[in-house]
């Protein structure tokens, strides 16, 4: 579109690298080159990407070295790098993460003055209270996080509870909650799909199917779902907890689940990379289970709804808001016994689950194009408000 935006999308990880602000980039990405204006990618290098298949730009800038599933330690301090940035004209620096391109972005306002948008998706504390062990080397990492924050022009946040994760950190300014959206369209699977989810993992037609779909990482209170399919296995209950997703703790996980003894119970699939079989998985499912008060957003509550499957999820996180008990989801305390429960009392409800999915479907989804074009609509306005006020040396 020759009239609309010019954007930077700025993130730690894209395609080839997958997780969930990947993705949520890569919507960006999508659906501005196709329908709103223009749109790049700003991300650290990586091997083995495979950006010629993309039909818009893909700036890499360079990175040190990948750790874990291939996430790139991004390098942005070369001016070169900057200026490349600039020479591409946009409206607005849009980082979806407040590490390295979010510092990116605060040199090139050094050189000239672009309005900066910060949407802060993940809580960043759980990351550095576990793994950076040095308390020096911590402040360090709290105070470089502080002012890639502070030195937006706006900050957005996907949920209300995200704002609690904002103020521990130390930034007291203001925030737009601008919600994602979800890429996986209303759809209902029909009984042909199901059967062959139940064929691949030999699943008999009348035992429940319970889901996760994350990153197999502790910090999701996994070990409260495992718990919770060994309180049901004691009790007598059959069901398969089908788990997809891969990460750090992955093995971890599975060696607690021989420990447990539910090798017959739990099914792991590892990533699902093809969104439409991901899909199937969704809506064969009975339930979503997803206990986590880590995530800021819980998108993959939206992609059950999507598929009119209702979520457990516990009341209070972020993942829960929006969602009124029994009516579009279920909730629960966070503890093992209490996701057993809830799961003991509505699973053989077959009315209850369609119904409340189904609401869940109505009420609660939101697509990619309708939230990127609220966000689309906010960025006019936060240029308006960057033009409306004198600029002076920029000081983070």
């Amino acid at each position: 579109m020759d009239n609309g935006l010019n954007i930077a999308i700025g993130t730690e990880a894209f395609p080839p690298t997958i997780d969930g602000i990947s993705t949520v980039a890569k919507c960006y990405a999508d659906i501005i080159n196709e329908k709103l204006g223009r749109a790049t990618i700003v991300v650290p290098e990586v091997p083995n990407s495979f950006d010629y298949k993309f039909p818009y730009e893909i700036y890499r800038y360079k990175s040190l070295f990948t750790f874990g599933e291939g996430y790139p330690v991004g390098w942005p301090f070369k001016r070169e790098f900057a200026e490349d940035i600039i020479s591409r004209d946009f409206d607005v620096l849009h980082s979806h993460c407040p590490i390295a391109t979010s510092y990116f972005f605060r040199r090139i306002n050094r050189i000239k003055r672009i309005p900066h948008i910060l949407t802060y998706h993940t809580k960043y504390e759980y990351d550095f209270d576990s793994r950076v062990k040095s308390l020096a080397l911590r402040h360090r990492a709290y105070g470089m996080l502080l002012n890639n924050i502070k030195a937006a022009d706006e900050v957005w946040i996907t949920s209300r509870g995200t704002a609690d994760s904002l103020r521990r950190v130390g930034y007291e300014g203001d925030f737009v909650v601008m919600p994602n959206g979800c890429d996986l369209p209303k759809t209902e699977c029909n009984e042909a799909m199901k059967a062959m989810i139940r064929r691949k993992h030999n699943i008999p037609k009348d035992v429940p199917i319970l889901l996760f779909v994350g990153r197999m990482m502790w910090y999701k209170n996994i070990q409260i779902i495992l718990d919770a399919c060994k309180i049901l296995t004691n009790s007598g209950r059959d069901f398969r907890m089908i788990m997809i997703g891969m990460g750090p703790d992955e093995s971890a996980i599975k060696k607690y689940c021989r420990r447990l003894g539910l090798d017959n119970k739990v099914i792991f699939t590892g990533n699902l990379d093809d969104r439409s079989e991901l899909q199937i998985y969704y809506g064969t499912a009975d339930l979503l289970v997803f206990p986590s008060t880590f995530d800021t957003n819980g998108l993959v509550v939206r992609e059950a709804a999507a598929s009119a499957t209702p979520a457990l999820v516990v009341a209070g996180s972020c993942a829960g808001e929006g969602i009124k008990d029994a009516e579009t989801g279920f909730l629960c305390l966070e503890t093992s016994r209490s996701v057993a429960r809830v799961i003991d009392e509505i699973i053989d409800n077959t009315d209850l689950l369609n119904r409340v999915g189904h609401k869940a479907q109505n009420d609660i989804y939101i697509s990619w194009d309708e939230s990127i074009q609220n966000a689309y609509n906010r960025y006019q306005t936060v240029i308006d408000k960057f033009n409306s006020i004198p600029h002076g040396k920029y000081e983070y």
